[in-house]
């Protein structure tokens, strides 16, 4: 199960569908506020990685390699070879700064992009012996003639003084996510690079040693895969994908929405049912076992909405993929299985509604904003971002649901404002039901 907490603008309902359905994408707005369709989903929609160079390609992976490697041994490319820029993390954080643009009293966030150099300068002092290996190709623009790479600096304690003065800082995901302006395309590209590169160098960080025969492994194809030292294995070893079907379970003759709350939830706040698919097991499969084990619902028919890459989870799987199912209830009964949930309720359209719009994901974002640009300043500060999430009178909301970060947003969404009734008239080869 998974904990979906994130947050964005107040007062704003978005729908999105996907192409397969043939749908188009709609947004509802139900205040005064600005309303934003967002093109993907968080953490999808990376820039770098719109298209894969061909091996010949000098933005390729194993190419980019070969020229860093040249670099890094100081020798002097020729003025048309790529340029580079570096991501250093530390413990999962990615280095960001923050600074006040034009009008605007809050601090934006960007990634601590870094030459070649700097970076070589930052760690010339160190213990760390700077080799192409430490480098994981993240990807290239070549209208701009740059190869982009991130790298772990964890044990390099002596970097945070030495960045800090420099107003960098290394902030966590969850934070950086929370703080994105989901209007910024940049800022939400950038969002989208960082999750990426997390889940490269934590997936790195828990494959050092080959799980069939126990060798060390090795970096190839510039951190995109690693393989078995161990010439009688050889094992060639990917970046692991842990699928999660996330589902908002309909009582459709009731109208009404199943939502349910973990202990780790922060107040207040209800999301969908999710769980990890089990081998051998489709994914409608999975929905209708992981309904059925936590809250004693049978379900029947079952239809896909989009999916997600999910990579601020534990570090022990770095790369996620939340795939969203509308599932409809074939009994009401609700019996929660207490060692997985807190609770699980039947809610109504009407209240669903209400949850949307007196959350006040805007003021959660203008605050981790503001926390991002303290951090960077060297002023941190404890701030539960749950307590931002107020009606308009100053009184906590009955409660509220994840914002347009996750997934689990977009499917309770969907439903409120009646978008789900389009899928339920598509031909019968596009659902799936018992």
């Amino acid at each position: 199960m998974l904990s979906l907490i994130s947050s964005t603008s107040r007062l704003i309902s978005l729908s999105n569908k996907l192409p397969l359905q043939n749908l188009t994408r709609r947004v509802f707005c139900v205040s005064t506020t600005m309303s934003i369709t967002l093109q993907s989903h968080a953490f999808a929609g990376n820039p770098l990685r719109s298209k894969t160079p061909k091996p010949g390609d000098p933005f390729s992976p194993t190419q980019a390699l070969e020229a860093l490697k040249t670099q890094l041994l100081g020798t002097t490319l020729s003025p048309s070879s790529p340029n580079f820029k570096v991501l250093p993390f530390r413990k999962g954080r990615p280095l960001a700064s923050a600074g006040v643009e034009g009008s605007d009293s809050l601090p934006n966030w960007h990634l601590g992009w870094m030459s070649l150099d700097h970076c070589k300068g930052l760690l010339d002092n160190s213990d760390v012996q700077l080799t192409g290996d430490l480098f994981v190709y993240l990807g290239s623009r070549a209208e701009d003639n740059v190869i982009y790479w991130a790298i772990d600096v964890s044990r390099e304690d002596s970097l945070v003084p030495e960045l800090g003065s420099q107003q960098y800082c290394f902030v966590e995901l969850r934070t950086l996510m929370v703080a994105t302006d989901w209007a910024d395309t940049q800022a939400m590209g950038e969002l989208a690079i960082a999750g990426h590169a997390r889940a490269l160098l934590e997936w790195h960080s828990i494959t050092q040693f080959c799980g069939h025969c126990g060798g060390k492994t090795v970096p190839k194809e510039a951190g995109l895969r690693k393989q078995c030292s161990n010439e009688l294995c050889g094992k060639r070893i990917y970046p692991r994908v842990d699928p999660v079907v996330i589902m908002l379970v309909i009582d459709r003759e009731n109208d009404r929405a199943l939502l349910s709350r973990q202990s780790r939830f922060v107040p207040r706040m209800w999301s969908c049912l999710a769980g990890f698919i089990e081998p051998g097991e489709s994914l409608e499969e999975a929905v209708r076992r992981e309904t059925w084990e936590e809250t004693g619902i049978e379900v029947g028919q079952v239809i896909y909405h989009s999916s997600q890459p999910w990579p601020v989870g534990p570090s022990s799987m770095p790369c996620q993929l939340m795939i969203g199912f509308f599932a409809f209830s074939k009994s009401l009964e609700i019996n929660v299985d207490k060692a997985e949930l807190e609770d699980a309720a039947w809610h109504s359209r009407e209240d669903v509604k209400k949850a949307l719009t007196v959350a006040e994901y805007k003021k959660a974002q203008k605050t981790a904003s503001a926390k991002v640009g303290q951090m960077c300043k060297g002023v941190e500060k404890g701030q539960n971002f749950s307590a931002d999430f107020n009606v308009e009178s100053g009184e906590l909301a009955p409660m509220f649901i994840p914002g347009p970060f996750a997934i689990a947003h977009h499917l309770i969404s969907s439903w409120a404002y009646q978008e789900v009734d389009h899928l339920l008239k598509q031909p019968s080869g596009s659902l799936s039901s018992l």
